[in-house]
């Protein structure tokens, strides 16, 4: 069964850094990435990374402040929020898919994560 577990999630204060954790469970993925929905949003994306973590593809929102990185040894990807703003705040969730391609397309990630809430005070 494949499972995909965020955590690392919480409130902190705008200028603080969090880092997000999704561990796989089940099988292995060529891509992953993090997406996230705040309230009354469509879910956008944030970030992907190839298998060997040589590419990596970030939204212009997040790009400068935030980092993907992925341990295939434990099969986890993490993302690293440096500089948090107030527009950060959403639930933030992980992606896996067997394409090579880095998308930013929802519909082309095959399995999600339940989600981590990030809430960014001022």
């Amino acid at each position: 069964q494949v499972q995909l577990v965020e955590s690392g999630g919480g409130l902190v204060q705008a200028g603080d850094s969090l880092r997000l954790s999704c561990a796989a469970s089940g099988r292995t993925f060529n891509t992953m990435g993090w997406f996230r929905q705040a309230p009354g949003k469509e879910r956008e994306f944030v970030a992907a990374i190839s298998w060997s973590g040589g590419n990596t593809y970030y939204a212009d929102s997040v790009k400068g402040r935030f980092t993907i990185s992925r341990d295939n040894a434990k099969n986890t990807v993490y993302l690293q929020m440096n500089s948090l703003k107030r527009e950060d705040t959403a639930v933030y969730y992980c992606a896996a898919t067997t394409s090579l391609i880095l998308t930013p397309a929802p519909s082309r990630y095959n399995y999600w994560g339940q989600g981590t809430q990030v809430t960014v005070s001022s």
